[in-house]
């Protein structure tokens, strides 16, 4: 079934040896959009967090981005403060493990993409005078802590045994907007936050301090500047 008639086709495939060694074939964009309009309310939600264990190069967290940032324009698009801080809090809710190191990478490239091209940003020289120095200097900050994000969520590794490509432990980070440009992270392993999620209403629920589900590492609360180091 093909239901855009003008679009170039959709590789699906990126060779024969991959899909014998691996199962490795995309799901279709079309495909894509009739799943996740049937959690549409979820997609739309900026906080909500979606983990694809087989992510490949972001088939769906991209759109799950897209439509996260459709959001983060009606709520807060008159502010570009806001808008800004709430596009990255939107890619900090969005997870992904691959076991291909090829694919892994495009994912991350893909989402950061995503976000660069939602906000206009640009690290390169530009031909454009309006686009001063300062301009520049700040869109690589922004760029720098999408790298940041993309680079602890989208992990390569093994969803199944819940190891990294090094044989780790995978963990991922729970992130927070503290509201005022300010973040914080929290790490947890994925076979504890699963543990919880089979008891309770997802991966980063609300833990209890007397619980055994503590973060193996906390930081100090963030801003961009210090995402971007």
């Amino acid at each position: 079934m093909n239901k855009g008639t003008d679009a170039a086709p959709e590789q699906l495939v990126k060779s024969r040896k991959r899909v014998a060694d691996h199962g490795e074939v995309f799901t279709p964009r079309w495909l894509v959009d009739d799943m996740l309009d049937l959690i549409k309310g979820e997609t739309e939600r900026i906080d909500s967090r979606f983990l694809e264990p087989a992510c490949g190069s972001g088939n769906f967290l991209v759109p799950v981005l897209e439509r996260k940032l459709v959001a983060v324009q009606a709520r807060h698009g008159r502010s570009e403060f806001e808008k800004r801080h709430y596009a990255l809090f939107s890619l900090m809710c969005i997870y992904g493990i691959e076991l291909l190191a090829d694919n892994a990478a495009e994912c991350r490239e893909n989402l950061k993409g995503t976000f660069a091209r939602y906000l206009k940003l640009d690290d390169r020289s530009s031909s454009d005078e309006r686009r001063d120095e300062t301009t520049r200097a700040g869109d690589a900050e922004w760029l720098r802590a999408a790298s940041t994000v993309v680079e602890a969520n989208i992990i390569q590794g093994d969803a199944l045994a819940m190891t990294t490509a090094d044989g780790e432990p995978i963990a991922f980070p729970e992130w927070g907007y503290l509201g005022r440009g300010k973040y914080q992270r929290r790490d947890f392993r994925l076979d504890t936050l699963t543990q919880r999620a089979s008891a309770s209403e997802g991966l980063f629920a609300h833990f209890e301090e007397h619980e055994i589900f503590t973060p193996i590492r906390s930081y100090p609360v963030m801003t961009v500047k210090e995402l971007a180091v």
